[in-house]
């Protein structure tokens, strides 16, 4: 029996889920009657999803699609960053989505006193995008993710609790 047990904090996201919701979405826009001539491109790129459209109107239009089928895939709607529109060439109106994935230096600090202020018999580790949460028991550990899904509400990323040993 071992005499610790640990499991990890992380923030990310499934990709190949990601790959399929945007394949659905430029499968709904190009089918859409107000959408389907307004020329939209949605690109996925390593951090980032770029889409360029017609008009303001079609980029909601799309951002609604967007976040409609990420639901419907069980993405969650926190790793979606959307930066102000910019217009670009030819009446064109282009928004970068940034991808959240792991935890800050600054979130993992958070989230770390959150934990040791309140839960005196487990220690935490932070490591790189990542937060380690050590106990002497399993009780301890079974507290340590309840409060984390307490305060996740709170938080601008999703938490995911993994290697749980």
């Amino acid at each position: 029996m071992a005499s610790t047990y640990s499991f990890d904090v992380v923030s990310d996201f499934d990709r190949q889920e990601l790959v399929n919701t945007l394949d659905q979405v430029r499968r709904d826009v190009s089918q859409r009657y107000d959408l389907k001539d307004s020329g939209t491109e949605i690109e996925l790129e390593e951090t980032e999803v770029v889409i360029t459209t017609a008009s303001d109107m079609t980029l909601q239009a799309v951002e609604d699609v967007l976040r409609t089928k990420a639901t419907k895939r069980n993405l969650s709607l926190k790793i979606f960053d959307f930066q102000t529109p910019e217009a670009v060439g030819g009446n064109r109106v282009k928004q970068v989505v940034k991808l959240r994935k792991g935890l800050s230096q600054e979130l993992a600090k958070k989230l770390s006193k959150i934990v040791r202020d309140e839960l005196k018999k487990v220690t935490v580790a932070i490591q790189g995008e990542s937060l380690r949460i050590t106990g002497k028991s399993k009780d301890d550990l079974q507290q340590a993710i309840q409060l984390l899904k307490t305060k996740e509400d709170e938080l601008d990323v999703p938490l995911q609790f993994e290697n749980y040993r």
